[in-house]
């Protein structure tokens, strides 16, 4: 395709602030897409990782002169302040209203502070919305536990509070939905799923990817391992809490002889309460923030599996990271793992609550026959369902042309 024939596409996040599975992913694609489209990317705040990708493929990235920042004090929660000021926040970029102009789409990835661009969208631009997960917040108890499981405070009256600010929320939907040619797409089938029991949209599925150039099969490019500890250990990732499992896993590996390298950080109180927990359970705990790709991949590599026993996730890079790199992935049966992890053919899909069954696939991991089947089995799968950016760019073309 020349680069006069490429069709001009918006492509939007509200944040990138928490860099996260979710600004990874869309940062992995945007070269891709910006071989097929002519990509303006906008965003009310930007990273540092977000400004460099736009540089190195000469994408024009649009964002207002201060970056936006979701106010997370409980008024502000329950008022939804955060609406109002991220719609203002989408009206102050110069050149915003240009971009929407000239493109032919808008093709918006849900998170913080995204939908309120929809307040600006003139009637006559095409959008397709990459939903990822409705608000858990709005609409799920997790976010509203500790890093252990205990309420923050009483659920029934923190649901009662947050009902306008879910209601604001179906009202974008809804002027979503009610545009001509709108399209909605989930990130795994239980996504989809989930936009339907919340908001009552068909959505289809558009997979996120994985880069084998990020995530290679071959070690010997690989930085030095940076575990600091002796001893086996198993791999966690994202920042530390109740949504993620991080004190489950750490309860799970009691009595295993395994520690745990948890890589994302998370807030000084639910860091400190896993310490207590893991030196409790006599379980080695390391906890990384988050680290490049490459010092990602030595961790991921020397470990004995990848874990997660995280509530509902979305769809969940990490599997398919782990099947690239051929770490086995041990994850919870829940959510968009089970649309990556055949269960004994290339991982283990796990109930929650059957630690004697953790204990034994964590065996079966250490078994060098097993590793080399399942991380074959996890590359064929990558193949199967076309996990990689170019697939992600050529089916939101297909989507939109």
């Amino acid at each position: 395709m020349t680069e006069k024939s490429r069709p001009r596409l918006l492509v939007a996040k509200g944040s990138f602030g928490s860099m996260g599975g979710a600004e990874r992913d869309l940062i992995r694609v945007l070269p891709a897409i910006n071989r097929l489209f002519e990509v303006t990317m906008a965003t009310i705040q930007p990273s540092n990782e977000l400004e460099e990708a736009c540089s190195e493929s000469g994408i024009e990235l649009i964002r207002p002169e201060s970056k936006w920042h979701l106010s997370t004090d409980p008024i502000s929660v329950v008022l939804d302040s955060g609406r109002g000021t991220a719609s203002k926040a989408w009206a102050s970029c110069t050149g915003l209203s240009e971009a929407m102009e000239s493109s032919m789409a808008l093709h918006l990835v849900s998170g913080d502070g995204s939908l309120p661009i929809l307040d600006h969208v003139p009637p006559g631009l095409r959008v397709h919305l990459h939903l990822l997960e409705p608000h858990r917040g709005l609409y799920e108890e997790t976010l509203h536990r500790r890093v252990d499981g205990s309420p923050r405070r009483n659920l029934a009256l923190t649901k009662a509070a947050l009902s306008r600010a879910r209601s604001r929320d179906q009202s974008l939907m809804e002027s979503l939905i009610s545009r001509q040619d709108a399209i909605v797409s989930g990130n795994s089938r239980f996504s989809a799923q989930r936009a339907n029991e919340v908001y009552g949209v068909e959505a289809g599925v558009l997979w996120p990817c994985v880069d084998t150039d990020e995530f290679p099969e071959d070690p010997s490019d690989d930085p030095e391992n940076p575990y600091p500890e002796e001893g086996d250990y198993v791999v966690s990732v994202g920042r530390a809490s109740y949504a993620k499992g991080t004190w489950e896993t750490i309860s799970m590996l009691a009595g295993t002889g395994l520690s745990l390298a948890h890589v994302g950080g998370g807030d000084e109180g639910s860091l400190g309460m896993l310490s207590k927990h893991a030196n409790s359970s006599g379980v080695g705990l390391w906890v990384a923030p988050r680290l490049p790709s490459p010092v990602l991949v030595s961790l991921m590599r020397g470990a004995r599996a990848v874990v997660s026993m995280a509530h509902k996730e979305s769809f969940g890079l990490t599997p398919i990271e782990a099947f690239a790199v051929g770490t086995p992935p041990l994850f919870v049966d829940e959510g968009g793992f089970r649309d990556t992890i055949v269960d004994g053919e290339n991982g283990r899909l796990l109930d929650r609550g059957d630690a004697a069954s953790w204990h034994s696939a964590l065996e079966q991991a250490s078994d060098p026959s097993t590793r080399e089947g399942w991380a074959a089995r996890g590359r064929e799968r990558i193949s199967e369902l076309d996990l990689t950016p170019e697939a992600h760019a050529r089916r939101i073309w297909d989507l939109l042309c």
